[in-house]
């Protein structure tokens, strides 16, 4: 072998021990469409700006599926690095012993500053538990806001110099949309996070006691009380009218508001990405509405989306990977690029300060309106909802209010039972964590 033969061997020697010494780290996620690109385009840039780790998305279907595979994943001792969970698992999270890492360890551990107080308090607030200690990276969290076919609602005469704000504001625009033909005056996705959850802290008043679950296992659920009933029997009526048109669970009425189907929908302000992308009409965003006679009302809705949570058992450099990751996706700079882009909120108040510089809010009116329900002074009553079996519950809101849109049951029957039904599954909850 000559000594140029032999030079290139050690090079290529040496690339290949580079390429092995790249560390891979698994994040599990539940993005799909315009957020699964997003997701996509989160990793390449991350791997493109360090050579040392390699982030790999790996879509596991929606929340609740992503949720369950990773517990199976856990037990079977293969679970990924990274896994996203949304808001009403945290409780879930926090009191699986020995399952995750806190965010807050991990990127300290890694030598990274972490500063909880630069967060957005209510986001920062949600996933921190009683110890003090941040357990989850807060990755894409948001809140509902009400979406509008600006379009639409001119072709039905009504004022777009300013949006309804109010439930009867809702009902009244929904009949003159109803009037001028329109076959989907309003819908709504996530029934029980729009109508329940964020309908309970708008109007500060508690869905659950305890604060809500935030200073306890032993909260149970109060969602029945005559405000709460108010509302369901109303929207029922909307529903039995024609200016309330079901959809589907989850976030099924997103295609129908970005088709033009619905005029009106209650959503999370991470609609945006979908919305922006594929909506061929001019669409505004504007707070969630209220009952102006209630005290108290507009308060603050709460915290939607995901947090990234770190999981245990995996290797020193594996830690470090995830440690590097939540640092990248700390910078303001990339915080504010992705809040641009998806709707999701800037979780810290300096990207929130850089998107505003930078003149977004001003070239999209409206696209603030997540950033000011979130940053208003909370309550002990709208902190958040940090309840076990969360996602149980969600179902049961979900089979109850159906039956109320169908005109099956009333308001007050079918909130009673999500009570009853609801505070079985958390006494359970409370029996099986208790220490």
């Amino acid at each position: 072998m000559n000594f140029k033969t032999s030079l290139t061997a050690i090079a290529l020697g040496l690339a290949s021990l580079t390429v092995q010494a790249q560390t891979e780290i698994q994040w599990w996620h539940s993005m799909s469409g315009a957020l699964g690109e997003w997701v996509g385009d989160i990793a390449k840039d991350f791997n493109g700006k360090q050579k040392d780790y390699k982030i790999v998305p790996v879509f596991k279907g929606n929340y609740d599926e992503s949720m369950t595979a990773a517990v199976a994943a856990f037990r079977a001792g293969n679970a990924p690095h990274i896994l996203q969970v949304f808001e009403v698992g945290t409780a879930t999270m926090m009191a699986s012993k020995g399952v995750v890492v806190p965010a807050e360890k991990i990127m300290r551990d890694a030598g990274y500053k972490f500063d909880p107080k630069s967060y957005v308090p209510a986001v920062s607030g949600y996933y921190t538990a009683p110890n003090g200690q941040m357990m989850s990276f807060p990755f894409n969290s948001s809140t509902t806001v009400m979406w509008f076919n600006v379009d639409a609602l001119k072709a039905a005469g009504v004022s777009t110099d300013k949006l309804p704000q109010t439930w009867p504001e809702v009902a009244l625009a929904a009949a003159k949309l109803k009037a001028s033909g329109h076959k989907c005056p309003f819908t709504t996705a996530w029934q029980g996070w729009t109508q329940l959850e964020s309908f309970s802290t708008w109007h500060n008043t508690e869905l659950a006691t305890k604060g809500n679950g935030m200073k306890g296992m032993d909260a149970r659920l109060v969602l029945n009380s005559p405000l709460h009933v108010r509302h369901i029997e109303n929207l029922g009526n909307m529903a039995q009218q024609g200016l309330f048109v079901y959809k589907g669970r989850a976030g099924a009425a997103g295609a129908t508001f970005e088709s033009g189907e619905c005029a009106m929908y209650t959503n999370s302000s991470a609609a945006y990405a979908g919305i922006s992308k594929n909506a061929k009409f001019k669409f505004a965003v504007g707070t969630l509405p209220y009952y102006p006679d209630v005290a108290g009302a507009p308060q603050n809705t709460v915290i939607g989306g995901a947090s990234l949570w770190a999981m245990a058992g995996k290797k020193a450099e594996e830690n470090k990977g995830v440690a590097a990751f939540f640092n990248y996706l700390s910078d303001p700079v990339v915080q504010s690029v992705n809040h641009k882009r998806t709707g999701y909120l800037p979780v810290t108040m300096e990207a929130f300060k850089i998107t505003e510089a930078s003149g977004f809010y001003k070239q999209n009116p409206g696209t603030d309106v997540s950033v000011n329900q979130m940053i208003r002074k909370t309550t002990e009553k709208s902190r958040g909802i940090r309840l076990g079996n969360y996602v149980q519950i969600r179902t049961i809101e979900d089979e109850e209010l159906e039956q109320v849109w169908a005109g099956k049951k009333s308001a007050k029957d079918a909130l009673d039972s999500i009570v009853k039904r609801g505070n079985e599954l958390l006494e359970k909850f409370e029996k099986a964590n208790k220490s």
